[in-house]
């Protein structure tokens, strides 16, 4: 049982990572009208910005983590004022490939920047256990679970009961329609950019610890949360994050319970049939157009 608790709780650290990112992906998808394949690249750049901070300026973590989220911010706004809002005639297709070239292009300027070698992230909280029913978990991982649900339910909130969220969900059913009624859909996009960078970044600075900062540090995170949109459906905010959880849980127990060599892999096919029989996801819907 104690076996059991400690998987459950690891589970939700890890899924708490992606779950930040998979919201980011679907608050770009349900603004900008794109999927953004360059979430992970995003927040790998401005995780090394936040780990140049500490490493080479000396600043403690909680100052470099705000430096990442100041520059995840204005890399966000970038993205959307240089790139994005010069597509509004180009198809969605030609957005995503976009969004793959930004990948490239992250890809080519982080060395230039920060060098090539792995550099080390320590955790926020860096001693200290609590037991759990015979299980433990790290000070350290349970402040991740608290932030990222934290982070999570602030976002529903605002997403609900604020103007803001209003603007955010008007564009999100019909840009045009919301522009015509006066929402300022520039800034609902560039706001969007903005606060998945921010989420990218979070999720970059919970992951570092566990590995080494390197250019690859996000792309276990990235596809995961773009597999947990596909689960999750992109038609609501919290389909996504519910399927994040869900796939964080369900992998570790795959891996422990069933292979620790083919548990991932498995976890994968089980959504491909889920997928057939319910392709709009778990809280997805299919849209229908009157005419």
């Amino acid at each position: 049982m104690s076996t059991f608790i400690q998987i459950i709780l690891r589970s939700l650290e890890t899924g708490s990572i992606y779950a930040l990112a998979a919201l980011g992906i679907i608050i770009i998808y349900r603004t900008s009208y794109t999927t953004n394949f360059a979430q992970g690249v995003v927040a790998m750049f401005n995780t090394f910005v936040v780990t140049f901070l500490f490493n080479k300026f000396g600043l403690p973590l909680w100052l470099a983590v705000i430096g990442g989220i100041l520059s995840a911010i204005l890399t966000g706004f970038l993205i959307d004022v240089l790139i994005l809002r010069h597509t509004k005639n180009v198809s969605p297709v030609a957005k995503q490939i976009i969004t793959l070239g930004l990948i490239m292009i992250v890809l080519g300027l982080a060395p230039i920047f920060f060098g090539v070698d792995p550099l080390r992230l320590p955790r926020l909280i860096e001693s200290g256990d609590l037991g759990v029913l015979g299980a433990s978990i790290s000070y350290n991982g349970l402040f991740n679970i608290a932030l990222g649900l934290a982070i999570m339910t602030g976002m529903f909130y605002i997403l609900q009961r604020t103007k803001w969220g209003l603007a955010i969900r008007t564009t999100a059913s019909n840009e045009y329609v919301a522009r015509l009624m006066g929402v300022p859909t520039k800034n609902v996009t560039m706001a969007a950019w903005g606060v998945a960078g921010v989420l990218g970044v979070i999720a970059g600075v919970m992951t570092a610890p566990m590995t080494s900062v390197t250019l690859n540090l996000m792309d276990e995170v990235q596809i995961t949360a773009l597999v947990a949109c596909v689960l999750g459906g992109f038609q609501t905010f919290h389909g996504p994050v519910i399927g994040a959880y869900i796939m964080g849980i369900v992998r570790n127990l795959l891996l422990f319970y069933v292979s620790s060599v083919w548990g991932g892999q498995i976890l994968y096919i089980l959504i491909l049939i889920f997928i057939v029989f319910r392709p709009y996801g778990l809280i997805g819907k299919k849209i229908v157009k009157k005419v």
